[in-house]
């Protein structure tokens, strides 16, 4: 049972603070004749596949080593073109390692800003008034938990479907949001929260609740 992330959203959808602690890594390797089964393309820096999917490699997937060597970006590890390489059949039979894209800085913005039009959204579907919105969210793979505080700002936690405690760890993370942002002098609202001591504090929160299921000491 582990907790993968957590962010805060501010109260008009701007996401002011995210933690990945425990996010899985999906990862798929094997050896690879001409031509390959899938599409690629270059993206955001990244080789990644666009088209087909085969033996656990999905659309989305980014090309991370080549014969055993990390690539870097959408260059081999030599500094090469990782594109061109990959089409130039001379250079096959290749043992090719795809991975999960890692989101990015600007990725995290754009699906804090569309939680926080979701949960507009759950609160005008509801059938009665001063709905909560969105509190869980359950899937398959993952639980999300969202607590609203009464000025509108969200605090979300990302973790897994067995996972308890979920509740707790998003009380402690309200209370060091106002203990260690609020009450900083230097703290403008709706601006990112940078705090070693929040950042600590954060963590030990969520290895306790692992442990115990309870985010408090």
């Amino acid at each position: 049972m582990v907790v993968h992330s957590v962010f805060i959203v501010s109260k008009s959808g701007g996401l002011i603070y995210s933690h990945e602690h425990n996010v899985p890594k999906v990862e798929t390797e094997r050896l690879y004749t001409f031509p390959l089964p899938f599409q690629l393309e270059e993206r955001n820096k990244r080789v990644i596949v666009a088209f087909g999917e085969q033996g656990g490699v999905k659309v989305g997937h980014c090309v991370s080593a080549i014969n055993k060597v990390p690539v870097n970006g959408h260059l081999t590890g030599d500094n090469k073109p990782l594109l061109d390489f990959m089409r130039n059949e001379q250079n096959y039979p290749l043992t090719i390692k795809f991975a999960k894209t890692p989101v990015s800085t600007n990725e995290k913005i754009f699906l804090a800003s569309m939680f926080y039009s979701l949960y507009a959204i759950a609160c005008q579907l509801s059938p009665e008034q001063k709905s909560s919105g969105i509190k869980t969210l359950e899937c398959d793979t993952f639980l999300l938990q969202c607590l609203q505080t009464v000025t509108g700002v969200k605090f979300v936690v990302v973790s897994d479907t067995k996972q308890n405690g979920g509740e707790s760890l998003l009380r402690r993370m309200h209370e060091l949001y106002s203990d260690f942002a609020m009450k900083n002098p230097f703290y403008s609202l709706e601006m990112p929260v940078v705090c070693e001591l929040f950042d600590e504090h954060l963590v030990k929160g969520i290895e306790l609740v692992e442990r115990t299921g309870t985010a408090f000491a």
